[in-house]
């Protein structure tokens, strides 16, 4: 894909030198494309299109069509990808496409990275080793990436568009209990299943402290004069710190899962494991927890917080996997935010432009930690169901690719023109 897009670049005039496709020598299928237009002001820091396009496993079994072909039907693009991530990824390409069509030479360098390994960075992830050996190809001022959609309603109107700024960072954390075990004949008190167990009820009774962020705090102003059941929570918590904040948050967090998730950090036991055989005391009993933790906190610090909550010693808390860096969430500048706003204006006169933050995991934390500020901005309208992201049947509305396309082609025109660094 990295190599097709190449070509598309090279074809309209793009020289070799700032078109590149950067290939890991251990991993041979995962080639990075990394591009730029030229702008005329050296001193200018750059703006980086970010987006990836390695997509999840589908079975083809599983699907009303071939997950792996790309399908225009009843007003829809269907294939794997379609949202996540391919459609901002192809819409960036388009844009310098564009740019160099029109003979458009921007202030300040426009940058695209198509990265490969997204969605298993447990593995390999193009951003952090593009970072690690080709950090040229990402260094900017700022990033746009995804992270961050539309919102239609069940009829398809929109709703708001969000802007994405900081996104919680994924811990997996492994709990284990061991026990001499014995006969299930002769039970005894200490039991690894009824600790453990206990120590997780303890775990599902716990809350973290509400911590909203500046996104947050944006998002829900935004949102008050649209939803009139909360609208007085949601400008109480949009205020800033008061009397009456946290009770406000407390309601909110209880009234929809989504608004408590962006709230605080929120862990969750999701697997268990247990026993040897049927006719023996348990000698172990794990579990795992997975946590997604408010940006800028340190997930060690996690970890020591949920030692305390599970209230038992014998509990071995341990990291699972690797921790991936942790940053605080990028400033809500005017000069990143008034040019969406005014791009948005002329695409869906209107619409509300809401900041947010994302629950979920992108690229942007490893480009945010590298000190490249990173915004989820697509101008992608999303059904209430989603589109099917990673799940069966991804979709994307034709209408909402096309608008997207145009917005985001008019925002990129007016960061690169802009006359100062955001």
């Amino acid at each position: 894909a990295s190599e097709r897009m190449a070509a598309r670049l090279l074809a309209v005039g793009y020289t070799a030198a700032d078109v590149r496709v950067l290939v890991p020598a251990e991993r041979p299928r995962d080639g990075n494309l990394a591009a730029v237009l030229r702008g005329s002001d050296a001193t200018a820091a750059p703006i980086l299109l970010l987006a990836h396009i390695d997509v999840v496993e589908a079975r083809r079994e599983d699907w009303a069509r071939d997950p792996f072909t790309l399908v225009e039907e009843d007003g829809y693009f269907h294939a794997r990808g379609a949202q996540d991530d391919k459609a901002q990824a192809a819409i960036w390409v388009d844009t310098l496409i564009r740019l160099k069509q029109e003979g458009y030479v921007p202030r300040r360098d426009i940058k695209i990275a198509l990265t490969c390994g997204e969605e298993t960075s447990d593995t390999f992830n193009g951003v952090s080793w593009l970072l690690e050996t080709h950090r040229d190809a990402l260094q900017a001022g700022f990033a746009l990436n995804e992270g961050a959609r539309g919102r239609l309603d069940a009829q398809g109107n929109r709703v708001a568009l969000e802007i994405q700024a900081g996104e919680k960072i994924y811990q997996d954390y492994r709990l284990e209990i061991t026990n001499p075990g014995g006969h299930s004949s002769r039970p005894v008190p200490d039991n690894a299943i009824y600790r453990l167990s206990a120590a997780l009820t303890r775990l599902g009774a716990y809350t973290f402290p509400t911590e909203p962020n500046e996104a947050v705090r944006g998002y829900f102003t935004a949102l008050a004069p649209t939803n009139p059941t909360h609208a007085a929570d949601m400008r109480t918590l949009g205020a800033g710190a008061s009397s009456a904040t946290e009770a406000a948050a407390q309601r909110l967090s209880a009234a929809d899962p989504a608004w408590n998730a962006v709230l605080r950090t929120t862990c969750v036991a999701t697997m268990v494991d247990a026993g040897h055989a049927p006719n023996a005391l348990p000698q172990r009993a794990t579990a795992n927890v997975n946590c997604r933790i408010l940006p800028g906190h340190d997930p060690r610090v996690i970890r020591a917080e949920l030692e305390q909550v599970l209230g038992d010693p014998a509990i071995a808390v341990t990291i699972a996997g690797h921790i991936d860096p942790t940053s605080p969430p990028p400033p809500l500048s005017p000069a990143i935010v008034e040019p969406i706003h005014r791009a948005a204006a002329l695409i869906w006169p209107g619409v509300p432009v809401v900041p947010s933050m994302s629950p979920g995991a992108t690229d942007g934390r490893f480009t945010n930690a590298a000190g490249i500020p990173t915004y989820g901005v697509t101008g992608l309208f999303a059904d209430p169901d989603g589109g099917g992201v990673h799940g069966l049947n991804e979709r994307i509305r034709v209408r909402s690719l096309l608008e997207g396309r145009d917005f985001l082609f008019t925002l990129v025109k007016d960061y690169g023109n802009a006359p100062n660094n955001p």
